[in-house]
């Protein structure tokens, strides 16, 4: 197998609350013929919103869980000041912020937020960014 993530697909308790929640805040929202799912297209990924019951029902796993999850997601930037930006503008549409911005002991400067369904989200500045190819388009 690959080493590569083509979805990220999030269990939201309120599917409409979450994607209006990534629409604020800028995410592109592909005009998927579905009900029931969100997707949006990301740099070299996908973000999917699917109602968290049904995703687990789907996995064959219980629903139920809280707190830290083991995972965050993470949104890179180019500037060592957009990662303020960022998270005030997150802020702005309705996160719940962390950690505050930070410079950090590895040389770049760092903050999370939290979406409406506490995903945990940082916003990262590093000299050494990734990038990644142009995501392959969803087929219907």
């Amino acid at each position: 197998m690959k080493g590569k993530i083509s979805i990220v697909t999030l269990g939201v308790t309120d599917l409409a609350r979450a994607t209006n929640f990534y629409e604020a805040l800028g995410f592109k929202r592909y005009p998927f013929d579905a009900q029931g799912v969100a997707f949006f297209e990301l740099d070299g990924s996908w973000l999917s919103l699917y109602p968290r019951e049904a995703l687990a029902d789907d996995a064959g796993v219980a629903p139920a869980g809280v707190g830290f999850r083991g995972i965050t997601l993470a949104h890179n930037v180019a500037e060592k000041g957009d990662v303020d930006t960022a998270l005030a503008e997150a802020e702005r549409v309705g996160a719940r912020i962390v950690k505050q911005a930070t410079d950090v002991f590895w040389g770049g400067r760092s903050g999370y937020f939290a979406d409406p369904d506490g995903f945990l989200w940082e916003v990262a500045w590093n000299l050494s960014l990734i990038h990644i190819s142009e995501p392959t388009r969803l087929r219907r």
